[in-house]
């Protein structure tokens, strides 16, 4: 499955997800309800996933970890606060190029409306 259709049921869980929790919940939450939208849609999704980082040709280790990975493909990354700031957009352009995947979505769950709320971010696609 090509990521931009993966996206379109990332998108769909999502906004299922957010009508039924609606704002206000913690972060960890959203994502174990999402994770079982797109399950139930016939996806593997791994959660919490390990991100390795290099320096100087020596590795770092797991030094960081994305939310969700949804069939190997797309990164997602999670939020329940007040507002996105430049530093959520930079983190998950770095979890893309890390990992060398090429699409991603910043979902901030704690809004009234989920529109607005979900950006797409790419690496190469």
């Amino acid at each position: 499955m090509h990521e931009n259709d993966i996206y379109g049921h990332v998108l769909t869980a999502a906004f299922t997800v957010h009508t039924a929790l609606g704002p206000g919940l913690f972060e960890h939450v959203y994502q174990l309800a999402l994770a079982h939208e797109l399950r139930k849609a016939g996806l593997q999704v791994a959660e919490e996933v390990a991100v390795p980082v290099t320096y100087d040709g020596q590795s770092l280790g797991a030094a960081y970890r994305m939310d969700l990975l949804v069939e190997g493909k797309v990164v997602l990354e999670l939020k329940a606060i007040d507002g996105l700031a430049p530093i959520h957009f930079k983190q998950l352009t770095n979890y893309l190029r890390l990992s060398g995947h090429k699409l991603g979505a910043l979902i901030n769950f704690n809004a009234v409306l989920l529109r607005g709320n979900i950006h797409r971010v790419v690496n190469g696609l």
